[in-house]
């Protein structure tokens, strides 16, 4: 492999969480774990809410339960896989990565279900 893939990581953020805040913290610190092993195996990961909640900030929208996110937090992953080569979508129900999945699978995208199928995957020495 010559060319890191950028490799979105799709699962559930605010999905299952009873729009609790400190629970959609807690998913996304699960999405962020994939993060690092992605990028140990030579690639660049990417999360939409790391690209979508600072535009609903900046926005001035109180975050991601304000009515603005509708049309922010979709229509950002949406455009990010455009330019994604990958995704990784992690257990979970959510509507949301169900669609960045169809998306990926539209574009001929491929899309994986666990970090370690990643091409370059290396297993973190530490364990």
């Amino acid at each position: 492999m010559t060319t890191p893939l950028l490799i979105l990581i799709a699962g559930p953020y605010r999905s299952g969480t009873g729009d609790d805040p400190a629970l959609m913290e807690q998913n996304l610190r699960r999405l962020e774990e994939s993060a690092w092993p992605i990028f140990r195996a030579g690639h660049l990961p990417m999360i939409g809410e790391w690209v979508a909640l600072p535009v609903l900030s900046s926005a001035g929208a109180d975050g991601p339960l304000s009515p603005l996110a509708e049309s922010v937090m979709y229509p950002t992953a949406e455009r990010l896989l455009q330019h994604c080569d990958a995704v990784l979508r992690l257990e979970g129900e959510s509507t949301g990565a169900d669609q960045d999945v169809a998306i990926a699978q539209e574009r001929g995208l491929p899309v994986y279900h666990r970090v370690e199928d990643i091409p370059g995957f290396v297993a973190d020495p530490q364990g």
